[in-house]
């Protein structure tokens, strides 16, 4: 790559880099699974420089590299390797209180991938219903379908948990 055309590249990059692993930390519901997305996007984002900066909305066009890579991350071998152990997802004890993000976490992590990515980026992020159809390459109309199917499905993870206030642009988001 020209010199003047990395310097961009790590301009941007160095900028944007929290917002990536922000994304793919919601995305994933884990930190360091999200830090290897991130990575890899970043990645990708180096090979296609030339292409991403012409893009129309450059933001957009990484965010939608960010959700790519998640989506394919679990066709990838070592994405089921894990190098610690992890507490399996349970209640806390009782009389323990219980960190709501971490339910709504783990729930998110048993739906479908592409719905985890339209309930992140709508909620997680607070996208309009088009910019999401377009980071996913869907219609309008999918996303909003995708948005009710998997609230209705964390509705029925959760059992008496009151998701019927789903987080909106007022109420605030869902991590």
């Amino acid at each position: 790559m020209r010199e003047d055309l990395e310097r961009e590249y790590v301009e941007y990059f160095e900028a944007r880099m929290p917002h990536m692993r922000r994304l793919a930390a919601l995305l994933c519901g884990d930190v360091h699974r999200g830090d290897d997305v991130a990575q890899a996007a970043a990645t990708t984002l180096y090979v296609k420089w030339r292409q991403a900066r012409a893009a129309a909305d450059l933001d957009a066009y990484v965010r939608r590299i960010v959700v790519n890579t998640f989506l394919r991350e679990r066709k990838l071998r070592w994405s089921g390797v894990a190098l610690t152990e992890r507490p399996p997802d349970r209640p806390a004890a009782a009389g323990q209180p219980l960190d709501e993000r971490v339910v709504v976490r783990a729930a998110l992590r048993g739906l479908p991938r592409r719905q985890q990515a339209v309930l992140v980026l709508r909620f997680g992020l607070d996208l309009p219903v088009a910019e999401v159809a377009a980071i996913l390459g869907c219609a309008e109309g999918t996303v909003k379908s995708q948005t009710s199917d998997g609230l209705a499905a964390l509705r029925r993870q959760l059992g008496s948990r009151d998701l019927d206030t789903a987080p909106t642009r007022r109420q605030g988001k869902l991590a």
